[in-house]
C-alpha cells in the first residue's frame, strides 16, 4: 500500500488566497490557504491510511453493495433496511465502475464520462440572462430542486484526485475555456432522515445520489448539444460547498454543510463546468449564521462530537480539513469512525437542524420567518418543544401511511452545553500539545 509521501499531487491552479468569501461573515479565506487534495477526504483516507484502512472499514464499504454485511437485530438495521438503502446505491455504484478499465470512478473521484458528446458548433442561445433562465428550466425538468449559476472559481478545485484502485493521487484536468459552474440541488426524504443514524435512514442519501447523478448527466448533455462544454462532478473534481453558497442556493452552517431555504441542510448538491455564457446569481442571507451562533443543535446530537461547539475559526482538527479558511469546522476523522462502527452513515446533523422542517407546513413556515428576525431565540426554544428533532423508529416509518412516526430517541435541544464544550476544549488542546511536540521534532 502507498503511504501519503508516495502519492503524487498535481500541480495547483492560480487562486487568490486572502480574499474574503463573497455573501458570508463567517467565512474569510486567509492568506494561509492551501487547496485541497483528495487523497485528504476522509473515504479516500478509508483506502490508504493505515489508521482508518482495516477491516471493519472494509466492511463499511462492503455493506453498500452487499445487503447482509452488516444486518444485526438493531432498529434500522434489519436486511430489509440495507435493501432499502442499497437500492439507490445501484444507480451511482453501475456509474462509478463503467470505466473502471480506465481507472476510472465516475462521480465519486473522476467526473461523469460523457456520452457521445455531440460535434456540433456554438448554438445562438440568447443574452446571459436568457440562458441562465433556460438552463434553470430545464435542470428542474430533468430533477434538480434548486439551480443556481456562479463563475469558476480554482480556489475550489481539488490540486489532485484520488485512485482508490491504485492507491496513488492523480493530476485534475480544467478545460481553460472554463468560465461558469452550475450548481444543481436535489433534496432528500424529509421522514428518511429523521431516523438517522440508522440504514433506513441513510436511504435518504442514496436516492439523493442517484437522483443527482441522473439530473447531472441529462443536463450535460443537453448543454453539450448546444455546442459548449460540460463537465459533470458529484463527489469528483472540486469542493461542492463553496460554489453552493456562492451560486446564492443557502447559507453555510455550524454543522459545514449549506442550509437552503426551502429544504435546510437536507439537500444534494452536484455541478456542473461549462464555457456557457450565463448570467450569475448571488449569495444569500436570511439568517443562518446568526442562528447558528446561538444554536448547537447539530454538536449536541453528534454522537462522536464532531462539530465545533465553538465560534468559526482555522482550526483544523486533521488533514481532512481544508487549511487557511476561517470557518466552523467539523472532524471529519471522528464522524468517519462513528459511520464505520455504526455501519452506516449518519445525518443527525441535518435532523437536529432547527431548519430542517417539512417546509409546505404552516408551523414550520412561522419557524422560518422567526429565524430570520430577533425573535430566533424564542423560536429556537419554542421549536425544542415541537420533538420534530427527536429520533424516529424506522419500523413505524415501515407502517407509517400518513407521517405519524413514534420516537425511537429523544434529542438534544439547541442550547450551548458547557459540559461537552470543555470535553471538546481539551482534545482539542491534548491535539495542538502533540502537534507542536512533532513539529519541534521535525
Amino acid at each position: 500500500m502507498a503511504s501519503e509521501n508516495k502519492l503524487l499531487f498535481a500541480r495547483p491552479p492560480a487562486h487568490d488566497a486572502g480574499q474574503k468569501f463573497e455573501g458570508s461573515e463567517n467565512i474569510e479565506v486567509t492568506p494561509d490557504f492551501e487547496g485541497f487534495h483528495q487523497h485528504n477526504d476522509m473515504f479516500s483516507r478509508g483506502f490508504w491510511d493505515p489508521r482508518f484502512r482495516n477491516k471493519v472499514t472494509m466492511r463499511f464499504f462492503k455493506s453498500f453493495v452487499k445487503p447482509t454485511e452488516r444486518v444485526r437485530d438493531e432498529p434500522g438495521f434489519s436486511q430489509q433496511d440495507f435493501a432499502l438503502r442499497n437500492g439507490p446505491w445501484a444507480v451511482t455504484e453501475m456509474l462509478a465502475e463503467m470505466h473502471k478499465d480506465r481507472d476510472r470512478r465516475d462521480g465519486f473521484t473522476d467526473d461523469f464520462t460523457p456520452h457521445l458528446p455531440p460535434k456540433v458548433d456554438p448554438a445562438d442561445i440568447g443574452s446571459p440572462s436568457t440562458a441562465a433562465r433556460h438552463v434553470k428550466k430545464v435542470a428542474k425538468l430533468y430533477g434538480a430542486d434548486l439551480v443556481g449559476i456562479t463563475k469558476y472559481d480554482p480556489r475550489w478545485t481539488y490540486r489532485s484526485k484520488f485512485s482508490a484502485r491504485k492507491v496513488v493521487s492523480k493530476p485534475v484536468e480544467v478545460p481553460p475555456e472554463i468560465t461558469n459552474v452550475i450548481v444543481l440541488g436535489k433534496s432528500m426524504d424529509y421522514g428518511l432522515v429523521r431516523m438517522s443514524p440508522t440504514a433506513t435512514g441513510s436511504t435518504s442519501a442514496a436516492a439523493g445520489y442517484a437522483e443527482d447523478a441522473i439530473t447531472l448527466l441529462a443536463l450535460a448533455q443537453y448543454i453539450r448539444s448546444l455546442g459548449y462544454i460540460a463537465i459533470a462532478n458529484q463527489n469528483d473534481t472540486n469542493l461542492a460547498i463553496p460554489y453552493a453558497l456562492q451560486a446564492g442556493l443557502g447559507e453555510y452552517g455550524r454543522n459545514g454543510l449549506v442550509i437552503t431555504r426551502d429544504y435546510g441542510p437536507r439537500v444534494r448538491f452536484g455541478r456542473i463546468l461549462t464555457n456557457m455564457p450565463m448570467a450569475h446569481d448571488t449569495p444569500v442571507s436570511f439568517g443562518v449564521e446568526k442562528t447558528c451562533e446561538i444554536c448547537r443543535r447539530c454538536a449536541n446530537n453528534c454522537p462522536p462530537q464532531a462539530i465545533d461547539h465553538g465560534p468559526p475559526s482555522t482550526y483544523t482538527f486533521n488533514q481532512s480539513n481544508a487549511k487557511g479558511i476561517r470557518k466552523w469546522t467539523t472532524d471529519g476523522e471522528k464522524c468517519f469512525k462513528f459511520w464505520v462502527m455504526k455501519g452506516s452513515d449518519c445525518a443527525n446533523c441535518i435532523r437536529s437542524c432547527p431548519y430542517n422542517k417539512d417546509h409546505g407546513k404552516l408551523w414550520s413556515k412561522v419557524m422560518m420567518w422567526m429565524l430570520r428576525t430577533p425573535l430566533r431565540k424564542l423560536a429556537l426554544v419554542m421549536d425544542d418543544k415541537t420533538r420534530l428533532h427527536d429520533q424516529i423508529k424506522p419500523s413505524s416509518w415501515w407502517r407509517s401511511e400518513n407521517g405519524k412516526y413514534a420516537v425511537l430517541e429523544r434529542a438534544k435541544d439547541h442550547a450551548l452545553d458547557p459540559k461537552l464544550k470543555g470535553q471538546q476544549d481539551k482534545l482539542k488542546a491534548v491535539r495542538d500539545a502533540q502537534k507542536a511536540k512533532e513539529a519541534d521534532a521535525g
